[in-house]
């Protein structure tokens, strides 16, 4: 359902959409959350609603045998329709939440990745990674109710269906369970991008007694349809894109300093992110964030080998040929093609798109996107290594809590 995801939260109450999403299934103008529990159980089907915090979209995800299609769509169009968020399951949510807004702070991976997205998004969106203790007190069931109406609506959603079923048999289960979900004329939700990134620095967040520091290393990327997406894809695959990647490889198995080293890519319909991440001792911080950026370097400075280079795709090409055992993954392609108007061939074609990637167009990529400027360091770990950071550059020392406390 675009438009009903996080992105669209007012500022003042950003977290809304994953609240709302969240309570959607606690209790109907018909059923209770325990009603609701039991048929599903009763079933065995599953339905749930999901967006995040800077999510474009809402999902509604279901799943049951075939021969309980109908009854499970029938809940889940009653829980998309008809939600009225009682007030006793949202305090019992929100007692939850404060709890995890508690113990999320002590994390070093929730605070790398609160800082690394405040630093590459700003104030856009997409920033957001967590409600507040503030936004949760003001959360009541009419605030809930006024961003369902506004938002969960029916105007630019799609419903996909995969299974043994025809579409004529889909199409009318789904008419007479959704008949009363309708359109008014609303305009398509307005995306944006974020603004430029800025000049590369070091973050470093100030954990007294952490036994390991955690790195992010990373900036702004590209958004889906970009002409260079399966280009970018192949060059993360290289460096960190699984136990096989330069990262992985190099700081696990040769070096010793952490259980797993990865990167990944963000690409959706706004200018999304990439990054690398792992966790190390505190004693190996310097030589590990000096081997990580040596491998960041090398992507841009070196092309890949041939065998590597054309293990990697093989490696590609194969998983993408795996998750087609997937009705899940199936239909995830379809949603993903519908999302981003790409042709009717596209998955068709993944293999053969691959294939044609080059050396010099992925280290072109690493020279464009992972330029030593653009890159903003996240490093959380004890106060004693703020120091050492700063023979990387300029360092800005942050508490636990977000808050400067020094250049």
């Amino acid at each position: 359902i675009p438009g009903a995801g996080g992105y669209y939260d007012p500022k003042e109450l950003s977290g809304v959409g994953s609240v709302t999403a969240a309570m959607m299934r606690e209790g109907t103008t018909s059923k209770s959350t325990l009603q609701i529990a039991e048929q599903l159980e009763t079933l065995a089907s599953t339905v749930t609603v999901s967006t995040g915090t800077a999510s474009i979209d809402a999902s509604v995800f279901g799943s049951s045998l075939t021969e309980h299609f109908d009854a499970t769509l029938g809940l889940a169009a009653d829980i998309l329709l008809n939600p009225t968020f009682p007030d006793d399951e949202l305090t019992r949510y929100k007692e939850r939440t404060r709890a995890g807004l508690i113990q999320q702070r002590s994390s070093p991976g929730f605070l790398a990745n609160e800082m690394f997205s405040r630093v590459v998004y700003g104030d856009h969106p997409a920033s957001r990674i967590s409600i507040t203790a503030p936004v949760l007190d003001k959360l009541n069931r009419t605030k809930l109710a006024d961003f369902h109406r506004d938002r969960h609506i029916p105007h630019h959603a799609v419903l996909a269906i995969a299974g043994d079923i025809s579409l004529t048999e889909a199409r009318k289960v789904v008419d007479a369970r959704l008949a009363a979900w309708k359109k008014r004329g609303t305009a398509a939700p307005l995306i944006e991008d974020p603004p430029a990134i800025g000049a590369g620095k070091i973050y470093f967040i100030a954990r007294p007694n952490s036994v390991q520091t955690n790195f992010i290393v990373g900036t702004q990327g590209i958004n889906r349809t970009a002409p260079d997406y399966d280009i970018v894809q192949v060059m993360n695959q290289v460096l960190g894109g699984g136990p096989t990647g330069r990262l992985f490889i190099i700081l696990r198995e040769e070096k010793g300093y952490t259980y797993g080293a990865y990167s990944g890519l963000s690409a959706g319909r706004f200018r999304g992110s990439w990054s690398a991440n792992t966790e190390v001792r505190t004693d190996v911080t310097e030589a590990a964030f000096r081997d990580l950026m040596i491998q960041v370097a090398r992507m841009r400075d070196e092309p890949v080998p041939e065998q590597e280079f054309q293990d990697q795709k093989r490696g590609m090409v194969a998983s993408f040929a795996l998750s087609l055992e997937s009705p899940q993954s199936v239909l995830q392609s379809h949603i993903t093609r519908w999302l981003y108007k790409l042709p009717a061939d596209y998955f068709d074609r993944y293999p053969e798109r691959i294939a044609a990637v080059t050396q010099a167009q992925v280290q072109e990529a690493a020279k464009k996107y992972l330029t030593q400027n653009r890159l903003q360091n996240i490093a959380v770990g004890d106060p004693k290594i703020g120091d050492t950071m700063k023979q990387f550059g300029t360092v800005e020392t942050y508490d636990t809590e977000g808050k400067m406390i020094g250049r």
